[in-house]
C-alpha cells in the first residue's frame, strides 16, 4: 500500500529499525501485558518524536507525527495506542518552554531530560472539556509546606507500568482565592502512587492501560506548572493544542491497523479486482482525510476550527475503519481465521477508537452549534 510505504519510510526516518525489530517478535507477544514493544520504542527513540531540537527531540511536524503513528498502528496497534499518550503530553509540556519566565529551573531541567534518559510521560488528564476546558481536573490538590498532596485517580491509563512521570491536571487556588487550573508534573516512584489491574481485555493490552492512583502524593512548588498573572487562559490554551494532537495521533495508530488488513488483502490478491479496489480506495480516502486534517494544523490552523477539523475526520475515519477492517477479513476469508492468524485481532483492534473522548454522542451538539456560527464548546 502506498500511503503505509510512506508511512513506514517516515517512522524509519525518525525511528531506524523499530518497525523491524517490532516485526521480529510475535504478533501476540508484542500485544500482550508486559510485551518488549514500550522498551524497543525507547532504544529506537521514541521518546523525543515531538519533542523540539534545542531540547534533544527530533521536532516532527504533524503530518510526519501522524504518519509514524501509522505504521506503529499497523505492526503493533497496543504501542500505537500508548505512545499517543506520551506524544500529546509532550506537544503540551514543550510548548511553554518558548516562553521566556514561563517554567521553572526545576521543570527547564526536567524537559531538558526527556529525551536523553528516554523518559516516557503518561497522562492523567481528565477525559471531557467544561466550557473552555477541554480536560477539566479529576485530581484533587491540597495545599501543602512547599507544595500540594494529590488525591485521585486515572483508569485506564496507558503506559501506566513503563511510564517515567505522570502529567496530572490539578485545580489550585489562584492569587484572588478562586480555583486555577495548574498542570502537576508527579514522577511514578512518588510514595503514595501506585498502579492497579484496570484492563480486562486482550485487545491492546500491551498499552498498559490500568489504573493509577494518587493516595497523598505529594508534588512539589517546582513540579507545579501554573496559569501566568499576564495569560491566565494560556493551560487552557495548550490543552486544546494537546487534545487536537491527541485526536490526530489516536486515529493515526487505528488507521495503521486498517492499513495492515487492507495491504494483507492487496497483497495475497484476495477477491477480485474490483473488490480490491474498492477496498483501497475507501482506506486511502480515510488516510487523506486524517492527514488533511493534520496538514491543516500544520498550515497554522488553530483554536475551534482545528479542533472541529480534528473530530470531523476522526468520526469520519472512525466508520471507513471498522467497515474497511470488517471487509478485509471477508476478503481473506474463513482460512485465514479459522488458522488463528492475527488478522482477527488486528480487526478486532480497530474498534476502540470509538471509545477514546469525546465520544461522537457528547460532541454532537456542540458540533451542531458550531457548524451553525456558535462556538465549540465539549462537554
Amino acid at each position: 500500500m502506498r500511503s503505509l510505504d510512506r508511512a513506514r519510510t517516515v517512522c524509519e526516518h525518525y525511528h531506524p529499525g523499530l518497525l523491524k525489530a517490532l516485526e521480529e517478535i510475535p504478533f501476540d507477544e508484542r500485544e500482550k501485558p508486559g510485551s518488549t514493544a514500550i522498551d524497543l520504542f525507547r532504544a529506537h527513540g521514541g521518546v523525543g518524536l515531538l519533542i523540539p531540537a534545542e531540547f534533544g527531540g527530533s521536532g516532527a511536524s504533524p503530518l510526519e507525527a501522524v504518519r509514524v503513528q501509522e505504521a506503529l498502528g499497523a505492526v503493533a496497534p497496543s504501542l500505537a495506542a500508548a505512545t499517543t499518550m506520551h506524544h500529546f503530553t509532550a506537544a503540551m509540556l514543550y510548548a511553554l518552554a518558548d516562553q521566556q519566565d514561563r517554567l521553572t529551573p526545576a521543570q527547564v531541567d526536567l524537559l531538558h531530560r526527556i529525551v536523553p534518559e528516554q523518559k516516557l510521560m503518561a497522562s492523567g488528564w481528565a477525559e471531557g472539556r467544561t466550557q473552555q476546558n477541554i480536560l477539566a481536573p479529576t485530581v484533587a490538590a491540597v495545599p501543602a509546606e512547599g507544595g500540594y498532596r494529590l488525591q485521585g485517580s486515572k483508569k485506564p491509563c496507558s503506559l501506566s507500568s513503563s511510564m517515567d512521570l505522570l502529567t496530572a491536571s490539578i485545580s489550585v487556588p489562584g492569587a484572588d482565592g478562586a480555583p486555577e487550573l495548574a498542570l502537576a508534573i508527579v514522577p511514578a516512584d512518588s510514595p503514595g502512587l501506585s498502579v492497579h489491574p484496570f484492563w480486562g481485555t486482550d485487545l491492546l493490552a500491551g498499552a498498559e492501560s490500568d489504573e493509577v492512583r494518587l493516595e497523598d502524593v505529594f508534588v512539589p512548588d517546582e513540579l507545579v506548572v501554573r496559569t501566568s498573572a499576564d495569560d491566565p487562559t494560556r493551560l487552557d490554551d495548550l490543552q486544546t493544542a494537546g487534545f487536537i494532537w491527541f485526536v490526530l495521533l489516536i486515529s493515526a495508530g487505528y488507521t495503521g491497523a486498517t492499513a495492515a488488513l487492507v495491504e494483507e488483502v492487496v497483497t495475497r490478491e484476495r477477491g477480485n479486482p474490483t473488490e480490491r479496489a474498492a477496498l483501497s480506495i475507501s482506506h486511502e480516502a480515510a488516510v487523506a482525510l486524517l492527514e488533511g486534517a493534520a496538514r491543516a494544523v500544520q498550515g497554522g490552523v488553530e483554536g475551534e476550527e482545528a479542533v472541529a477539523g480534528a473530530l470531523i475526520a476522526r468520526y469520519t475515519v472512525q466508520d471507513a475503519l471498522v467497515a474497511n477492517a470488517n471487509r478485509a477479513l471477508e476478503l481473506l476469508g474463513g482460512m485465514d481465521f479459522i488458522k488463528g492468524s492475527p488478522n482477527a485481532r488486528l480487526a478486532a483492534s480497530v474498534r476502540p477508537l470509538a471509545f477514546h473522548p469525546p465520544a461522537r454522542p457528547a460532541a454532537a451538539e456542540p458540533l451542531l452549534r458550531y457548524f451553525g456560527g456558535g462556538p465549540l464548546e465539549l462537554a
